[in-house]
């Protein structure tokens, strides 16, 4: 069945070899109900709201918008570095949109139900774990970091069995592709050189069309996903997200943020900090992050090597100098973005100094990631935090001072504006998520969910409504620990 809401769907990730994916239906529910519609994504995307909120069977599955022709992505990937096949195992691509600004973007079933990737599982996902997607992917939209968004979380009116049963839902996500890194090792590993090629092209034509016709538009690719990856990893370091599963298959060549499973912020700044269930030897913990993000980019480097020169020993010294560029790229788009939660306009050969300074000095005492640089931002210092009481951060604090002073062209004003600008007031407090996660679940209750979701909607406002949700929980996150849901 086909219902018309505005869907101008396109499929032409189908135009690709047919060994990238295979055609399945989302499988039926019993009783869908919409439970969160995304608003203001929905008018982005050119559809009908009013319309949409009358059709919860297109976001269980149950009804096709129009134009869809749903299918299963095919891919691979390195889980934890051991590589295996994969695919959508419990998702299901409706098609890309076709905004009203010629955007393209997919349409995506979370939990909609088995597919010939689903290895044995059930395909289903619990109502909990697409709260937290839903939740997750709009606070970083907030903090303006690339990501996929959730437009839409339905109930199906039947039990995930998991541990214990739970409430069934299924999210509907959007993004800019899900081309994977994990995508281009299934090419390689079990496709052709034709298979592989397609793909790129597929890929160059959707994400970086202006580098078609470069003397090797392959090499090129690399180096247009390596720098997406560096803007990416550095903009997670800067508000201390952990994504939870850096797996090859997780991350996307279009440099945006996917997969919400076991991710979580920080507290405490600790780089050996993990919260996933799942990473025992703390692969993916936060400091690792952005040494993950230049392994991952070797494996995509891998697998296009003989894109990039029929001879492969060729091609390897000139991936291997875009792997290396990656860490410089890194390197920059972090200090640079520690500059401005500092205030600081200009450069400076000290700055990296003033700054591994002051993340030593938190992390020796333990002081809160985010609401350190809100206190610096703010200029409020609480007496009652070991970081502020110690004559150490006395003296960093009269270092960074004196070199806010020395910019002379910046008035307070600008430096304040500026930090305002890069340092969150809030971010998703790991206890605030849970809380509206189990009010939702447990009592039905979705009003906590929706007074976090509209203080986290503009992070950086600094109003009095997100005070109460700078608190940090007596405890922390002793303890915490995050799932992949499945």
């Amino acid at each position: 069945m086909t219902k018309s809401t505005g869907w101008n769907l396109d499929n032409s990730y189908q135009r690709l070899p047919g060994f990238f994916y295979s055609r399945v239906s989302p499988t039926a529910v019993k009783a869908p109900s919409l439970i969160r519609l995304n608003e203001s994504l929905a008018k982005e995307l050119g559809l009908n709201i009013e319309e949409l909120r009358q059709s919860p069977d297109i976001f269980a599955g149950n009804q096709l918008p129009q134009g869809s022709i749903p299918i299963a992505q095919a891919y691979a990937g390195h889980q934890f570095a051991n590589f295996t096949m994969l695919g959508d195992g419990r998702a299901i691509l409706l098609g890309e949109q076709i905004t009203p600004t010629k955007k393209r973007v997919d349409i995506q079933l979370k939990g909609s139900g088995k597919t010939p990737y689903s290895r044995g599982g059930d395909g289903r996902a619990a109502l909990g774990p697409m709260l937290r997607e839903y939740i997750m992917s709009e606070a970083m939209h907030g903090l303006k970091i690339p990501t996929n968004r959730s437009l839409a979380v339905a109930t199906t009116g039947e039990s995930v069995q998991r541990e214990v049963d739970f409430p069934g839902a299924i999210v509907t996500r959007v993004s800019a592709s899900h081309l994977r890194v994990g995508t281009f090792q299934y090419a390689r590993q079990w496709g052709t050189s034709e298979d592989l090629q397609a793909l790129a092209d597929y890929a160059i034509d959707r994400h970086f069309p202006h580098i078609k016709e470069d003397d090797n538009r392959y090499l090129s690719l690399l180096k247009e996903v390596s720098k997406r990856q560096a803007d990416l990893i550095a903009k997670w370091q800067l508000v201390g997200f952990i994504h939870g599963v850096m797996n090859t298959d997780n991350m996307t060549i279009s440099g945006e943020t996917i997969d919400y499973g076991p991710c979580a912020f920080l507290n405490t700044y600790d780089k050996s900090t993990v919260f996933s269930s799942i990473d025992i030897q703390g692969r993916y913990a936060y400091g690792n992050q952005p040494d993950i993000g230049g392994w991952n980019l070797a494996r995509f480097a891998e697998a296009i090597l003989i894109l990039i020169d029929d001879d492969e020993q060729k091609a390897i010294p000139l991936a291997k100098a875009v792997i290396e560029e990656y860490v410089a790229l890194y390197d920059q788009n972090y200090l640079n973005g520690m500059r401005k939660k500092l205030g600081i306009f200009n450069e400076n050969e000290d700055d990296a100094v003033l700054i591994r300074r002051l993340l030593d000095l938190m992390e020796q005492h333990k002081a809160d990631f985010t609401n350190t640089f809100r206190a610096l931002t703010l200029d409020q210092f609480d007496n009652n935090i070991r970081l502020f009481q110690s004559k150490a951060f006395t003296q960093w604090y009269q270092q960074w001072q004196d070199r806010l002073e020395g910019q002379k062209k910046e008035s307070k004003e600008q430096i304040q504006q500026l930090m305002r600008d890069h340092n969150p007031s809030i971010i998703p407090r790991n206890h605030r998520v849970e809380e509206a996660i189990e009010a939702a679940v447990n009592e039905g209750d979705y009003d906590v969910m929706d007074q976090l979701l509209a203080v986290l909607s503009n992070p950086y406002a600094y109003i009095a409504d997100q005070e109460a949700y700078s608190i940090v929980p007596p405890d922390s996150d002793d303890n915490y620990q995050t799932f992949c849901g499945t």
